[in-house]
């Protein structure tokens, strides 16, 4: 299970490899894992967070679990800011409570002292913790706000738009994936993998979180520009930052392992991620075209009459 939080970065521009390199060197001596293509994505050291506490159940059952949380920060393009955390749940060899040692040898795995139903637990999860269980989506935030806060950015973001939170639950069962929107900021992924749980399958869902926002965010900039109802100058003005900072980042899969790749498939066939997109980008592009002929038609009208 884990939990994703996506976000643009604070800085009035497309920041580059070092200066990447430099927000994301979370921790001294680690090294940041930089990739070119198909898109420029960079990618913290993983960091771990102790945890003990109760872990969220959809019954409501007191179900106490030891261990690490795995957490990293990533950004794409320059632009976009990610915070990702997940923990694999695993049933404790022992219902008692071992020395950090024995956890620390087990990054990313929270073992459960007791009883529990795996399915029980990502119902809870996906429903959101509460108080007192285990907040992936706290510690997620937190790296992300770290990364965020770096003196190299300017913190004079060219809009303003919420960050989204994707929380995403992975079982072992025949291949299927179900995308859920809850809110203008919330989304679940249920995932079933007939293998068992690997960092690959916590990269595809920080993918999913990308370009699920990049679409809400795409939709909020086309719905403030008022195509139709505002002056044809005013709504292209509007888009123009969708034009700089968002249309060449659509990518998705392109950090996903070959194998995962049907996943993405899926999301493409039903609800259609992509054809949403490309309808949006298409209608960005035609208003800012339409917008250019009106000014070069003034223009030439202009030109004449001066003659």
């Amino acid at each position: 299970m884990g939990e994703v939080h996506t976000a643009l970065l604070q800085n009035s521009g497309e920041i580059q490899e070092p200066v990447c390199r430099q927000v994301l060197g979370l921790m001294a001596g680690e090294t940041v894992r930089v990739s070119r293509r198909p898109i420029a994505h960079a990618l913290s050291p993983d960091l771990l967070t102790g945890v003990d506490c109760r872990l969220p159940s959809a019954s409501q059952a007191r179900v106490r679990a030891v261990g690490t949380v795995v957490s990293r920060c990533a950004i794409t393009g320059g632009r976009v800011a990610q915070g990702s955390s997940y923990v694999r749940v695993e049933r404790a060899a022992v219902d008692r409570r071992l020395s950090w040692s024995h956890y620390l040898s087990r990054p990313g795995v929270a073992e459960v002292l007791g009883k529990a139903k795996a399915g029980d637990l990502a119902a809870g999860f996906l429903d959101g913790a509460p108080p007192d269980c285990l907040d992936l989506g706290a510690i997620s935030g937190r790296f992300l706000d770290l990364a965020q806060s770096s003196p190299l950015l300017d913190r004079r973001a060219p809009f303003r738009i919420p960050r989204t939170r994707l929380r995403w639950v992975t079982e072992v069962g025949e291949p299927s994936i179900r995308f859920t929107l809850h809110s203008d900021q919330v989304r679940t992924v249920r995932i079933a993998h007939p293998e068992p749980f690997t960092p690959a399958l916590a990269a595809l869902c920080e993918d999913l979180a990308l370009h699920d926002w990049l679409l809400t965010t795409l939709l909020v900039l086309v719905e403030r520009a008022g195509i139709g109802s505002a002056p044809g100058a005013q709504a292209a003005a509007k888009l123009a930052p969708a034009v700089d900072h968002l249309l060449h980042l659509w990518m998705p899969g392109a950090h996903v392992g070959e194998s995962l790749a049907p996943y993405w498939e899926s999301l493409d066939r039903r609800p259609g991620f992509t054809r949403q997109w490309r309808t949006l980008e298409d209608r960005v592009r035609d208003q800012v075209a339409l917008n250019t002929l009106t000014l070069l038609s003034i223009t030439a009208q202009t030109g004449r009459r001066c003659q």
